[in-house]
């Protein structure tokens, strides 16, 4: 039986399925993928109840007002075509509705996917960084410099 439910440390326990970011030459750990489900404005997962494991899992990143970015919906490859992917997105949906913008970035094989929930292909532009593709683990502070008269 699959449940879904948003993360927080209290699912730490749970194992993830094998298959995360498959074909990844640098895919994060599982330290790294539990960082960034925390760290995520928004992260459902679905579990595998009977096998006490994470199976798919959808994350969003918003600056809390106007736009919600979705950067990762995985569904290990066993679970594929089970409808998982897609009650993911749809929750997702439903949970975010109120945002003006929810976009995401995908390959042209997966606009047919993503068109079901009335999303629609648009122009981007995009930079990857593959050497940090394992996680960035550095904190970052970011300055503000006041103009100065």
């Amino acid at each position: 039986m699959i449940t879904y439910k948003l993360y927080d440390e209290r699912l730490d326990k749970l194992a993830f399925a094998a298959g995360f970011f498959d074909g990844w030459p640098n895919p994060p750990s599982d330290d790294v993928h539990r960082k960034l489900l925390k760290q995520s404005y928004y992260a459902l997962v679905a579990i595998d109840e009977t096998r006490n494991q994470i199976v798919g899992f959808v994350n969003a990143i918003s600056d809390g007002v106007l736009s919600v970015y979705v950067p990762l919906l995985e569904v290990v490859a066993s679970y594929q075509n089970q409808g998982i992917g897609q009650a993911l997105m749809e929750r997702l949906l439903h949970d975010l509705q109120d945002f003006y913008m929810i976009d995401l970035s995908c390959d042209e094989s997966m606009q047919a996917f993503y068109e079901r929930f009335d999303m629609h292909p648009a122009h981007a532009m995009i930079k990857r960084n593959f050497k940090t593709q394992s996680g960035f683990t550095k904190r970052v502070a970011l300055m503000h410099h006041q103009d100065k008269d």
